[in-house]
């Protein structure tokens, strides 16, 4: 684990500090270092100072989820196949890791930052802006605030690196900046400097494709987007394009969002990597249907229901395509949101193609609009066979219970094992044992 002194950093020197004046918004990025690698080298003190993989099997074709610093130096980084990483660093020490235990630190973490200020906005489990622009809620410093806080982390045994600027993009890009343990500060007035020689893919919001766009008009540096021709840009990206300008020269108004309760999750989602591609219809609708499942119970357990199914396709490491669809009404039952789940399939699979991974999410769990709703007259799935082949006579409801309240019943008393579908059985030994992490999912 890496050690608790602290750094203390600027784009421009290393004497930025305290006495400079902040007469701007203060908004800061914490990014915890090596998150899940480092909370084992905690709870494993003979693990300290050596290689640690938190991912999947090699396998089992598992995906790296962290890799500690010293794993870092082979060339394992997060996203990479474990098998390359298992070539690439042998000696180092592999754990499937523990949700739970990261869920724990990461909230404890969190409550460092709410007690500096309210508006702390958590966008995963290891990274949350923050606000502490000076005569809001503290008329503290905003660097002195940003190395207490880095002070408070370590004490628990972990560390991070802090990102300090006026906006989002300034903040999100500063933090990356000097890992581990960075304090990198972006004084007011600056920005445009600190943002104009970096290459565009450092910003946040443009990817392969977007770069690709930029290249072709000969924009490599967030500078040179910050100088492009709004028209043209926004000819050739739409809306974004005029949007990434303004972000390119420093000049984006950031909100940071009073933070939600931690029980308020934005996606209940489940994903599954498979050991073999699969390539048959049948099979990954299978698959897609035990998946949902999955996300049925969770939303049953968390007590939420919700209106848009979105499911997610990959095909290799590096290809994903992802389908979405909202429904009429709230439900949390798998039977009612895993057939659109289906349907979503052939917007983003045709027959033949490799499939690595399926997840299946449902979100739209805000209930403070009501959504127009058109009540079904009547639910076939509740209609008797005689019931279903009557045309124009009244068919009759059932008040049966959904199967799914007596499955989650019996599974909660006797375990998740008790009860298992066809499905289930075929998946059973199958599937990577890759640890998902969804930003702000149950």
């Amino acid at each position: 684990m890496p050690p608790s002194s602290e750094k203390s950093a600027s784009f421009e020197s290393a004497d930025v500090n305290s006495a400079d004046r902040w007469d701007a918004p203060a908004i800061g990025l914490m990014d915890l270092d090596a998150f899940f690698a480092s909370v084992e080298q905690l709870d494993h003190p003979d693990w300290r100072g050596k290689p640690v993989i938190v991912g999947g099997s090699p396998h089992k074709r598992g995906v790296v989820s962290t890799a500690s610093y010293e794993a870092r130096t082979f060339g394992v980084h997060s996203a990479m196949p474990s098998a390359t990483a298992a070539r690439l660093c042998p000696q180092a020490i592999w754990t499937s890791g523990s949700y739970a235990r990261y869920k724990e630190l990461s909230q404890n973490v969190m409550s460092i930052l709410l007690d500096e200020t309210p508006l702390v906005e958590q966008v995963s489990i290891d990274e949350a802006f923050f606000d502490v622009t000076p005569g809001r809620f503290s008329r503290e410093h905003p660097i002195e605030i940003c190395r207490r806080i880095q002070r408070r982390v370590a004490e628990l045994g972990i560390t991070c690196s802090i990102g300090l600027g006026v906006n989002k993009t300034v903040a999100k890009i500063a933090s990356e900046r000097e890992k581990p343990r960075g304090l990198t500060v972006v004084l007011p007035g600056s920005e445009r400097r600190f943002l104009a020689p970096l290459p565009v893919e450092a910003m946040s919001g443009i990817g392969p494709s977007t770069a690709k766009v930029l290249h072709s008009f000969g924009i490599k540096t967030l500078g040179e987007l910050s100088r492009a021709n709004t028209a043209r840009l926004e000819g050739a990206l739409g809306v974004s394009g005029p949007r990434l300008i303004r972000r390119a020269g420093g000049l984006e108004v950031s909100v940071v969002s009073e933070a939600a309760a931690p029980s308020e999750a934005k996606s209940v989602s489940n994903e599954r990597t498979f050991k073999e591609d699969l390539t048959d219809e049948t099979e990954i609708r299978a698959a897609i249907r035990h998946i949902s499942c999955i996300v049925g119970r969770r939303l049953r357990k968390n007590g939420l229901k919700g209106c848009t199914v979105t499911l997610k396709v990959k095909n290799s490491v590096s290809s994903s395509h992802t389908a979405q669809k909202t429904l009429s009404a709230m439900t949390d039952q798998e039977d009612q949101f895993g057939p659109v789940a289906e349907e979503l399939l052939q917007e983003v699979w045709h027959n033949g193609q490799p499939v690595r991974l399926l997840g299946v999410g449902i979100s739209g769990f805000d209930t403070g609009a009501q959504r127009p709703i058109q009540p079904a007259l009547f639910d076939e799935q509740d209609l008797t066979p005689s019931d279903a082949t009557r045309q124009g006579k009244k068919k009759t409801r059932s008040h049966r219970p959904p199967l799914s309240g007596v499955t989650d019943a019996l599974k909660d008393k006797f375990g998740s094992d008790v009860i298992k579908y066809g499905r289930d059985l075929r998946f059973e030994d199958r599937i990577s044992d890759t640890m998902p992490m969804g930003k702000n999912d149950v």
